[in-house]
């Protein structure tokens, strides 16, 4: 544990500098804005600072990984926080899920052919559907992600050409969350980008779990199920 961490209580500043190491989209807005949520509730010094404790370092560690690695509404997060607070059990920060590409991905085309395992005509088929594109020449992590996806789907007879129409829900989808977010956008309030990015994860969350509960049920009547 780091000098700061040991110490009886910390200020804000010093646990946004513990935890940007781990999270870099950490800021001081936001650990506001979970507060506001009733997430965590740090001490108040007699003259109104918060007072953070290790434990806070860890709750707040626990929020963000949750959030990052599992995508998941503050409301859900919030449910588990407290039937641990009920159980007097410490969170548990969660195992990280197996890894997608990084954001950091950056590769060549012969880089994204190889960790895709696709060939040229499938890649051309991609970027001439639109599914995928280079920036600056090289690709990134969400083009990989798509790459791989389309690779296995190939196995089945599925080409890119088959794929427009999941691509254009996709974007509709993504028209619908832009949709609810922006009037948050507009706003001027401390912690609106911060309630934004909570609100556009949530919908998000709700929409893949309508799409995927919606092609269950076409693949069951497929199926005479």
């Amino acid at each position: 544990m780091s000098p700061q961490a040991a110490r009886a209580h910390m200020s804000i500043g010093e646990v946004l500098a513990l935890l940007q190491g781990e999270f870099p989209d950490v800021s001081i807005s936001k650990i506001r804005f979970l507060e506001g949520e009733g997430l965590i509730e740090p001490e108040r010094s007699p003259s109104g600072y918060r007072k953070f404790t290790y434990a806070d370092v860890e709750r707040l560690r626990y929020i963000l990984s949750e959030q990052r690695d599992r995508y998941l509404p503050l409301r859900v997060i919030k449910d588990r926080l407290e039937a641990a607070d009920r159980e007097e059990r410490p969170v548990a920060r969660p195992r990280a899920l197996p890894a997608d590409p990084t954001p950091e991905v950056r590769l060549s085309r012969e880089e994204l052919l190889a960790a895709a395992e696709i060939d040229e005509e499938t890649l051309a088929e991609l970027e001439d559907y639109g599914l995928l594109s280079a920036v600056a020449r090289h690709y990134d992590a969400e083009a990989l992600a798509v790459a791989r996806s389309v690779g296995a789907l190939a196995a089945f007879g599925l080409r890119a050409r088959h794929l427009r129409a999941v691509k254009a829900a996709a974007e509709r989808e993504a028209g619908l969350v832009e949709q609810a977010v922006a009037p948050l956008l507009r706003r001027r309030a401390p912690g609106a980008i911060d309630r934004a990015d909570e609100t556009a994860r949530e919908i998000s969350g709700l929409l893949l779990d309508l799409h995927a509960s919606l092609l269950r049920s076409g693949v069951r009547e497929i199926l005479g199920r």
